[in-house]
């Protein structure tokens, strides 16, 4: 990765371990957006993945924050909307970042690098830099002169058939692989842990369930075989809870009473 002025950063200035000691920044800046839902759509995008910092360069409508398509896209992400900027210039925008991100799906002939995010992230989430990924407009992506300024220009690797990504998707991939490069969040399972059986309670269960096969004349007792060792198994990779043992005694009981009837 390249750095404008390597002596920023440098352990001897002192300045490196005061970045090292401030939180890292993360801003989206979207420039020159014509579309309002796409402005509610990002908000969304940068709410899932834990971040709100958005910023607006001169959109084409200068109430976007508050039009009603761009409420409604948000789904719930006011918040963002409410803390995002909108600006006249890009240098307002990029104001306090250090390390700018261009999206651009072309490459340039002059200007920075062009790279995946993922390959680009996994190193960029270790340095102390305030991050800032830029945007275009809709329709023409964003101009030579802002990519040019830019440090790196990521790249999303998409079908060579097909590139084209609406803005609001763009936003929520790069969302996604910088949250990923830092961490991620913890997947909470659905369904809490439940509590298992034990293993007294799986044994009484397979006597009760063995004595009902022998009265239904599934299981000859006095050939076994390997029937019972076999159900034991079978149930235990099930790891029962209580209850459903308390459902297979039930059924248990239920066979019996039936080869009771049947036998009448």
């Amino acid at each position: 990765m390249r750095v404008a002025n390597k002596a920023v950063f440098s352990h001897e200035t002192g300045f490196g371990r005061l970045r090292q000691s401030s939180p890292v920044r993360t801003r989206f800046i979207l420039i020159n957006t014509s579309h309002a839902g796409n402005v509610g759509a990002a908000a969304r995008a940068l709410k899932v993945m834990g971040l709100d910092d958005l910023v607006l360069v001169a959109p084409r409508w200068p109430d976007v924050l508050t039009r009603a398509e761009t409420i409604q896209r948000a789904s719930g992400a006011l918040d963002v909307l409410e803390k995002a900027r909108i600006v006249a210039t890009l240098d307002e925008a990029v104001e306090g970042m250090t390390w700018l991100c261009a999206t651009a799906m072309t490459p340039r002939d002059f200007g920075p690098p062009t790279v995946t995010p993922r390959e680009h992230f996994a190193q960029l989430a270790q340095e102390p830099h305030n991050v800032a990924f830029l945007f275009g407009s809709e329709r023409f992506g964003m101009a030579n002169e802002d990519v040019y300024r830019c440090h790196v220009a990521l790249t999303i690797p998409t079908d060579p058939a097909y590139g084209s990504l609406n803005l609001a998707a763009a936003i929520q991939v790069i969302a996604y692989e910088w949250r990923i490069a830092q961490g991620g969040f913890k997947v909470c399972d659905a369904v809490p842990l439940r509590e298992l059986a034990d293993a007294g309670a799986v044994a009484g269960m397979l006597e009760h369930l063995g004595r009902s096969l022998v009265d239904i004349g599934f299981l000859d007792p006095a050939a076994p075989k390997k029937l019972m060792p076999r159900l034991n198994q079978l149930f235990n990779r099930a790891q029962l809870s209580p209850e459903e043992i308390h459902i297979l005694r039930g059924v248990a009981k239920a066979m019996s009473a039936a080869a009771i009837r049947t036998k009448r």
